[in-house]
């Protein structure tokens, strides 16, 4: 039997080092994100492992049907891009698997605040969508004595424009609608 034709789309996002890498299918489930900073981290990872295979890779990102791959500075996109798109489709049309065991992300929430349950319903409901169009994520970390503290992921991670949206759309979106948050501010920016 033929392994099944593989679509993928390349859409380009704010940050001009990482491409979206897009399929017709759910890669992981709604509302969980992968992301790899180093090939260290990407061991439960087949695919993260082989793309951090081409030296010019520095980042690989999973989340719902996309994949982001953020390159260095030693290539152009036009130079590489298709070797990208090649080894992510070659990839999935052998195995859709995209770790070495299944991977569980542990969600307690049980004693959570209410303005923390607030806070994340929010990001869930205005910024998830807009960041993930992107190709990236932002994840609630923390919120202590009025600051609010995300991980941006993927795409988003050393993204020029990262910081004006986290001041100028994160940050007023969450002081606005909840009286507590006084600043936002993101882990390894």
């Amino acid at each position: 039997m033929e392994a099944p034709a593989i679509n993928l789309y390349i859409e380009s996002n704010p940050n001009p080092n990482s491409l979206k890498f897009v399929t017709g299918f759910m890669l992981v489930a709604d509302g969980q994100s992968f992301d790899f900073p180093d090939v260290a981290s990407a061991g439960s990872s087949p695919l993260a492992r082989e793309l951090f295979a081409f030296d010019f890779v520095d980042r690989v990102f999973f989340m719902s049907n996309f994949i982001t791959v953020t390159k260095n500075n030693s290539v152009e996109w036009i130079e590489v891009r298709d070797k990208i798109r090649d080894c992510i489709k070659n990839y999935l049309e052998v195995s859709r698997n995209l770790f070495d065991e299944t991977v569980v992300e542990d969600l307690d929430v049980s004693n959570e605040s209410e303005v923390i349950l607030r806070i994340k319903d929010i990001l869930d409901e205005y910024v998830k969508p807009a960041v993930e169009q992107d190709g990236g994520a932002i994840v609630f970390q923390d919120f202590q004595e009025g600051t609010v503290t995300v991980a941006l992921q993927g795409s988003c991670n050393g993204c020029p424009s990262s910081t004006i949206t986290l001041k100028a759309g994160i940050e007023n979106i969450l002081t606005s609608m909840v009286p507590e948050v006084k600043k936002v501010e993101a882990v390894g920016q």
